[in-house]
């Protein structure tokens, strides 16, 4: 067994294991964005860093004002302990057998780390979905919306994840009656019990997503009951063992491909998967941008803020209105009206009400104005030691990217 001694790296320690991609506060608020109930996975392990797995892999993600920094942890293989071989946590499973040491991997794996570097900037564009414009998006909803507008003076930089798809339904399945941190402990205990093990940070274990195979397994539903699921462990067992029998395990990928409504209808056949969880799949890992996932808490809003009323309202949601309250924003916000939905959602939840008293926090004047913001058309990153490492200039032209995704 290797004792693992790594570290969740904090940026102020020295910028030197850290790589960095330019990118303006107004494109991405990492402390809005990880924790408004998208992604369950993310943690802050320091003073504005935050700690979770991407593709697989364990990264620590910090930003300042015009910089997102990113440091990302080799694998530390070790042996399972007793505990984890324990029915009440599950089989631990990892299918790499190499001996690879925290601190200084040996010769063989620095190739493979090597590759890893050129592959995750992409990786991170791609799970922020950096091609997309907020900052101009942000604009054309201020000026559709006047309620928006107000929000987004404080609001900004949210942004739409692009999650594993398998990783965004399971989790989703576990959302039913449930609070943001609860949900985070149980899809933290799904992860442990039935994923790969990946490292050891001070004194916290990261995990990889169970793979549909893992979750099919015959035994996961009782080990899940075991672990706090409820009748929600029944769901997670029964829908991977029902999409791996009847399409196969890169299935749920092809959706990303398909209309909107053949997606959305495709995953409320599985068990545990209603209109509002198979739209939150469709918004945050299937580029369904369009989508506007309903609950009684939009439900609020729309009427709140909106002033929606709806002819003959029922008392609990319908899948017409679902459809409607959808097609109310959609018409508002245009294309990108999951997006929009998804500030609106992050404003009103308990956790960030301070933010509003605090005017400390408003943006400045023109923080989302594209034209008087920093266009990061060049950025110098000099690391700690200048000696071995070059500048390197990294170009990013927000008005040139598409932001057609839906």
């Amino acid at each position: 067994m290797i004792k693992a001694m790594a570290t969740h790296a904090v940026l102020s320690n020295g910028a030197n294991t850290w790589r960095a991609l330019a990118c303006h506060k107004s494109e991405l608020r990492l402390d809005l964005t990880l924790a408004c109930g998208q992604s369950f996975r993310w943690r802050e392990t320091a003073d504005g860093h935050w700690t979770g797995v991407i593709g697989g892999r364990v990264w620590t993600l910090t930003q300042t004002d015009d910089t997102l920094w990113y440091h990302v942890y080799k694998q530390n293989v070790r042996e399972a302990s007793k505990e984890e071989k324990g029915e009440n946590v599950g089989v631990f499973r990892n299918e790499k057998k190499l001996q690879i040491k925290c601190e200084g991997a040996m010769k063989e794996e620095e190739v493979v780390n090597l590759r890893h570097d050129k592959n995750d900037e992409a990786t991170l564009r791609d799970y922020f979905q950096l091609k997309v414009n907020l900052c101009d998006l942000y604009k054309k909803w201020g000026a559709r919306d006047p309620h928006f507008k107000k929000i987004a003076d404080i609001f900004t930089g949210v942004r739409m994840l692009r999650q594993d798809p398998t990783e965004c339904l399971f989790s989703f399945i576990c959302t039913s009656n449930n609070h943001i941190s609860r949900i985070q402990g149980m899809v933290e205990r799904l992860c442990q019990a039935h994923g790969n093990f990946l490292c050891q940070l001070d004194e916290t274990s990261y995990y990889d997503f169970p793979s549909l195979s893992a979750l099919a397994d015959s035994s996961v539903e009782a080990c899940l009951r075991k672990l706090g699921f409820g009748y929600r462990a029944r769901f997670v067992q029964q829908s991977a063992k029902q999409i791996l029998n009847q399409h196969g395990p890169e299935w749920l990928e092809t959706l990303r491909s398909v209309p909107y409504v053949e997606a959305r209808d495709s995953l409320r056949a599985f068990p545990g998967v209603g209109i509002k969880v198979a739209d939150c799949v469709c918004l945050m890992s299937l580029d369904k941008a369009g989508t506007v996932p309903v609950d009684t808490h939009v439900w609020q809003i729309a009427k709140r803020d909106y002033k929606y009323a709806a002819s003959n309202e029922p008392k609990s949601l319908t899948d017409k209105m679902h459809k409607d309250i959808g097609d109310f924003f959609r018409n508002l916000w245009g294309p990108y009206a999951g997006w929009a939905h998804s500030v609106l959602f992050c404003a009103d939840l308990k956790k960030f009400q301070k933010m509003k008293e605090m005017p400390h926090l408003k943006r400045a004047k023109n923080d989302y104005d594209c034209e008087s913001m920093v266009t990061c058309k060049k950025a110098n990153i000099k690391t700690a030691k200048k000696s071995t490492v070059k500048k390197r200039e990294t170009q990013i032209s927000f008005s040139k990217e598409t932001t057609n995704l839906y």
